[in-house]
C-alpha cells in the first residue's frame, strides 16, 4: 500500500512546488527586468534634462552639444549601452556609437513613437535567460517650452540581465529542490504513520495464520475507528481460537475415549481367533483393520496434542539431529533393501528438537515406504542460498506424485488413490507440518529427479518468536501496539 500512497503523496507535492516555482520564477524574472529598466529610465531621463539645451540653431555644435556627446560616448564605454538623442525628423543630435541612427522599425521603432507622443515607452517584453540576443530598448520625451522636440534612445544588451535571472532561477531550483526532499522525508514518515495501524494487524493477522493464535492487536493506541477495529479484531481471533480449541479437545477426547474400547475389541478378536483353524482370513482382514483403526486413533490423538503443544525453541546442531535420525532409520532401510544416505553440515538453526525429530522421523518413514529395494533414498542438510534458512531434503526414488496430488499432499487423511495398498493413515505429514509450523519452518514438497519426490524441510538460522513474546502458548503470546510497534520499525 505504500507503493500507492507515497508516489501518489510525491506527486502531489511535485505539483504543489511546480505550481508555485514556476510563477515565482516568472515573478523574479521580471522584477530583475524592471530593475534595469528603471536604471535605464533614469540615465535616460539625465541625458533628456541636458539635452534640452542644445537647440541646433541657436548654438550649432557648440561646447554644450560637445559636452553630451562625451556623457554619451562615456556611458556607451562603460557598459556597452548604445545611446542616441534625435529629432522628431529623424535626424541625429548626438549618439554613441556616432554611426548609430534610430532605429526604424521592432521596439525601438515602437518606443521612439510613443516617446514622441510625450510619454516614456511602456516596459519592453520580458527577457528570458534562452533569448541570447534579446536588448532592451527605452526612450524618453525631450520637452521644451511644452513641445516634445528630441528622443533620448537607450539600447542595452541583456547579458548580464539574462545572468542575474539565472542565477535566481538556481538559487530558486536549489531552494524547490531542497523543499521538495524535505516533501518527501515528511511524506514517507506520514505515510509509515499512516498506514503503522495496518501493518500491525498485518503482522498479527500473519502470525495467527502460521499457528501463534494468542497473537493480539493491543486496543490502547491510534484513533477511535482503528480502536474498534483492533477490538473486533481480537474478538474475532478468541473466537476462532476458541472453537479450535474446542475442535482440539474433541479430536483428542474422542481418540482417547475409544482407545479403550478397540483395545478389548482386539483382545476379544485375538480370543476368538484361539478357537478357529489357523490362517483364517476373516480373522486376519478384521485384525488388519482393528490395528488400522488403532494407528488413525494414535495419529489423531499426535495431531491433536501436536496443534495445542507449545514450541521449546532451541539453536539447534541441524546436521547432528539429521545424522541421528537418519541413522535410527538405517535398520528399516536396510530390511527393506533401501540404500538410505546423508550427507550434512554443521550448522545450527532454531528449532524445537523433539518436534523435529518427530517431523523427520514422519518424513524418512514416508520415503522408505514410497521407494522399492534396490533404490536409494537421499538426506542432505545444507545452508539456503539467502542465507536464512538451513534446508533439510529428503529424496526418494519412488513412484512421486503428479502435480495435482503435489497440491493436495500434506493435507489430514489424504492420500493417492495409487497407494491405497501402502499402510498409513494419511496423517503423518499433516503432523510434521503441524509441529514444524509451531516452531516457525515450513515444509514443501517437489518432484524428484528422474522420479520420486522431494520434501524440503526449512529451519529459520534466527529466533522466529517476536520480541516480546512468551515461550509457550500458555499465556498470550504477544499483543502488538499500533505506536510501539512503528517505533520498533523505525516509522517506515
Amino acid at each position: 500500500m505504500r507503493t500507492r500512497l507515497l508516489p501518489l503523496l510525491i506527486v502531489l507535492m511535485a505539483g504543489v512546488l511546480l505550481a508555485l516555482g514556476f510563477p515565482l520564477a516568472a515573478s523574479t524574472a521580471a522584477s530583475e527586468q524592471q530593475r534595469v529598466v528603471v536604471d535605464r529610465l533614469e540615465d535616460a531621463a539625465r541625458f533628456a534634462a541636458l539635452a534640452q539645451f542644445v537647440n541646433e540653431s541657436r548654438f550649432g555644435p557648440d561646447e554644450r552639444r560637445a559636452t553630451l556627446g562625451g556623457e554619451l560616448a562615456s556611458y556607451h564605454e562603460v557598459y556597452g549601452i548604445r545611446t542616441g538623442i534625435f529629432y522628431r525628423d529623424n535626424r541625429t543630435m548626438t549618439s554613441a556609437p556616432e554611426d548609430w541612427v534610430v532605429p526604424y522599425d521592432g521596439e525601438g521603432r515602437r518606443a521612439f513613437n510613443e516617446a514622441l507622443l510625450g510619454r516614456r515607452s511602456h516596459d519592453p517584453p520580458q527577457v528570458w535567460p534562452w533569448q541570447g540576443d534579446a536588448r532592451l530598448t527605452i526612450a524618453s520625451p525631450v520637452v521644451r517650452d511644452g513641445d516634445v522636440f528630441a528622443v533620448v534612445v537607450t539600447d542595452s544588451p541583456t547579458g548580464r540581465l539574462r545572468s542575474r535571472i539565472l542565477h535566481d532561477w538556481l538559487l530558486l531550483f536549489a531552494g524547490e529542490t531542497a523543499a521538495m526532499l524535505l516533501a518527501v522525508g515528511a511524506a514517507f514518515r506520514l505515510t509509515g504513520w499512516v498506514l503503522r495501524p495496518v501493518r500491525v494487524l498485518d503482522a498479527v493477522t500473519h502470525d495467527i495464520a502460521t499457528g501463534r493464535m494468542n497473537s493480539r492487536v493491543a486496543e490502547t493506541g491510534g484513533p477511535p475507528e482503528l480502536r474498534r477495529l483492533a477490538r473486533s479484531f481480537n474478538e474475532m481471533a478468541d473466537h476462532v481460537e476458541d472453537v479450535l480449541d474446542q475442535q482440539r479437545a474433541f479430536v483428542a477426547d474422542a481418540s482417547h475415549q475409544l482407545r479403550n474400547p478397540l483395545a478389548a475389541l482386539l483382545l476379544r478378536i485375538e480370543l476368538l481367533a484361539l478357537e478357529l483353524p489357523e490362517g483364517n482370513e476373516e480373522i486376519a482382514s478384521v485384525r488388519t483393520e482393528g490395528k488400522r483403526l488403532a494407528q488413525v486413533l494414535d495419529d489423531l490423538l499426535d495431531l491433536a496434542l501436536a496443534e495445542h503443544t507449545a514450541a521449546d525453541l532451541r539453536l539447534t546442531d541441524i546436521g547432528a539431529l539429521t545424522d541421528e535420525r537418519v541413522a535410527s532409520w538405517r535398520a528399516v532401510a536396510e530390511d527393506k533393501g533401501v540404500t538410505l544416505d546423508a550427507a550434512t553440515v554443521a550448522v545450527t538453526a532454531w528449532a524445537d528438537p523433539v518436534a523435529l525429530s518427530s517431523a523427520l522421523d514422519a518424513v524418512i518413514d514416508n520415503a522408505l515406504k514410497f521407494t522399492p529395494a534396490g533404490e536409494d533414498v537421499g538426506v542432505t542438510v545444507r545452508l539456503a542460498a539467502d542465507g536464512r534458512t538451513v534446508e533439510i531434503a529428503v529424496a526418494d526414488r519412488g513412484p512421486g506424485l503428479t502435480d495435482e496430488e503435489l497440491e493436495r499432499v500434506g493435507d489430514r487423511f489424504w492420500r493417492s488413490n495409487r497407494h491405497q495398498n501402502v499402510k498409513g493413515s494419511g496423517l503423518g505429514l499433516s503432523i510434521s507440518r503441524v509441529l514444524l509450523a509451531a516452531g516457525g519452518s515450513t515444509i514443501t514438497f517437489a518432484r524428484n529427479t528422474p522420479h520420486g519426490l522431494r520434501v524440503t524441510v526449512a529451519v529459520p538460522r534466527e529466533d522466529p518468536r517476536p520480541r516480546g513474546a512468551s515461550q509457550g502458548r500458555g499465556g498470550r503470546e504477544q499483543e502488538r501496539d499500533w505506536g510501539r510497534e512503528g517505533q520498533e520499525q523505525g516509522g517506515a
